[in-house]
């Protein structure tokens, strides 16, 4: 399946019916008071979450979601049809920008979370509606009111538990492939990772998802190579797991360009928990050992684990932390919500 988590719609709620003008016409009945029925409402536009996607990619395909129009009223005092409703299925973690990108409408993080984002417009009163005591005979109606139609963006922000951060080619998808189920595309060169992957890890019967995220590059922060996008799918972690990649020329370099990225980025990125995983360090000779003694420097701000992805070595230790983490992340999200649900209200 294709991954998009951006896309740029056109919607647009229904209009409402106009109300009738008509008057009784029966036998025997020489003045028939006013019998003009009211206009239908015009369709909503409805966005919902639904859990089996995981993708925007249907968005690339049909650009324009429009609702239908109420129908008109007529005599007997018979009221127009409502339009239909327009729907538009999301996956969980899609925010709704304007136009500009610049305004977050809403963000839609539950399951069958359902917003009604246009309403459609009211249907107009018929010349029944206006008789009084004063007027028995009104000869005019309302016409249904306007719809509205906005251009919007719809972003995935997909959630996991974990996010996995590092330049590219240092070794994520070989790590995601050893602790987890997915199985995404690995290889010796850059960018063998080229949209988020999302991979179910089950350590010491404890399950958890950990997201793959494709390279940064020094800018990603500011858009280049799409890497904005990318943090945007790391956001919602609890917390970040950087793989740096000890054969390079400068791992303590590496550490230095994916810290300025976070903290580039912004919206909390740089301040959420973190832990280093050494990678590759089957690679590594013993002469290097120097390597390790430099990258110590960054122990007294993040916990350091020595793995190896492909042989699967070192492993257990980075799982252990991360899922230590991970449960007390739960237990205190647990007695916050008890005390707000426990919280005495008027």
């Amino acid at each position: 399946m294709q991954f998009l988590d951006l896309a740029k719609i056109r919607v647009r709620s229904g209009s409402g019916g106009n109300g009738a003008v008509s008057f009784r016409k029966e036998k025997f009945i020489e003045f028939g008071g006013p019998d003009g029925g009211n206009g239908g409402k015009g369709g909503n536009v409805i966005i919902r979450t639904q859990e089996s996607l995981n993708t925007l990619i249907d968005f690339s395909y049909r650009r324009n979601y429009f609702a239908g129009n109420g129908k008109s009223g007529s005599g007997r005092q018979r009221h127009g049809s409502n339009g239909k409703d327009v729907i538009l299925e999301v996956p969980i973690g899609t925010e709704i920008l304007d136009e500009s990108k610049a305004v977050l409408l809403f963000d839609l993080v539950k399951k069958d979370q359902e917003v009604i984002f246009l309403q459609g417009g009211s249907g107009g009163f018929g010349n029944a509606h206006f008789k009084s005591s004063t007027n028995q005979a009104p000869r005019f109606s309302n016409p249904g009111m306007d719809g509205k139609e906005l251009t919007i963006f719809l972003r995935l922000k997909i959630f996991a538990d974990v996010g996995l951060v590092g330049l590219p080619n240092s070794g994520k998808s070989t790590f995601l492939a050893a602790v987890s189920n997915a199985k995404p595309k690995s290889g010796d060169y850059p960018f063998t990772t080229l949209y988020p992957k999302l991979g179910l890890v089950n350590w010491q019967d404890y399950d958890f998802t950990i997201a793959d995220i494709p390279g940064l590059i020094q800018g990603s922060s500011d858009g280049k190579g799409l890497g904005d996008r990318f943090l945007g799918h790391v956001e919602r972690s609890a917390i970040l797991l950087q793989l740096i990649d000890v054969t390079s020329q400068d791992p303590l370099k590496d550490f230095e360009i994916i810290n300025n990225e976070l903290l580039n980025y912004g919206n909390g990125l740089a301040d959420k928990p973190r832990i280093i995983a050494l990678n590759k360090m089957d690679l590594l000779k013993e002469g290097d050992i120097d390597l390790i003694n430099k990258m110590s420097k960054i122990k007294g701000l993040y916990k350091l684990f020595s793995v190896s992805a492909l042989e699967k070595k070192g492993l257990n230790q980075c799982l252990d932390e991360l899922v230590k983490h991970l449960i007390a992340e739960r237990l205190q999200k647990l007695e916050m919500s008890e005390k707000g649900s426990s919280a005495w209200t008027p």
